[in-house]
């Protein structure tokens, strides 16, 4: 338990380092802890350093650890491909959704959110370098799917996430999330009256990257909790 204490150490350091050579504040940019496959006393020792944002990709695995970790004031991010079936348990559970790339997706979380609650914080997710692999809307789609997400009474647009093409070259890393920074700004202009201020882009690999191109929230799992254990 140790390792994750020093870990998160050390990832405070490297934010406030790649916040400082992008001019910026290092409060300006959260870290989202991933903690897929992850057991719910480590994310436990995790918050006992102070760290309270989470981000689970499975619905299931989340659900259990939400339970097991009700006593804690965790802020609960649901990161993962999401089934329209399964939107109603994450209206209900989360305060954050990442990975919303229909509009069908935004209705139901929408009108599942209880009521009582806060709007549900959502970003949309970018296919930013147009894999057909991965999901997310195209960059050429993106204004239509946002202007209809602003409508939604119960849901806060609050920006966007990606998971660019991987890349060990710093630059070639840096060109994706400019582009995501440039969409951000493009959105803003056109819907002034959502609360857009947040790029949740980054990971263990290419976290200074995106840093230095504006990212508002990291999204780090293997550097902070070490390889995933997928066996169970």
């Amino acid at each position: 338990m140790t390792q994750i204490t020093d870990r998160l150490d050390q990832l405070r350091t490297q934010i406030a380092a790649a916040a400082e050579q992008a001019q910026r504040p290092s409060h300006s940019i959260k870290l989202l802890a991933v903690s897929k496959t992850r057991p719910a006393d480590e994310l436990r020792q995790a918050w006992s350093d102070g760290q309270r944002d989470f981000g689970e990709n499975y619905l299931q695995e989340a659900l259990d650890k939400i339970d097991a970790l009700r006593d804690l004031d965790i802020c609960w991010h649901f990161i993962g491909p999401i089934q329209s079936n399964k939107t109603r348990p994450i209206a209900e559970n989360f305060s954050w959704v990442h990975s919303v790339d229909r509009f069908k997706v935004a209705q139901r979380l929408n009108d599942q959110r209880p009521a009582g609650t806060p709007p549900l914080n959502i970003c949309l997710q970018v296919n930013i370098s147009e894999e057909a692999s991965k999901s997310g809307v195209l960059p050429s789609e993106l204004v239509a799917l946002a202007t209809q997400v602003a409508t939604l009474e119960n849901i806060h647009l609050r920006g966007l996430m990606a998971i660019p093409a991987s890349s060990d070259d710093p630059e070639r890393q840096r060109a994706p999330f400019a582009q995501m920074r440039e969409l951000l700004t493009r959105l803003q202009q056109l819907l002034p009256n959502a609360p857009l201020d947040t790029l949740s882009m980054g990971m263990s690999s290419d976290m200074e990257a995106a840093i230095l191109e504006g990212a508002t929230m990291v999204r780090i799992g293997t550097a902070l909790f070490g390889p995933r254990d997928y066996s169970h």
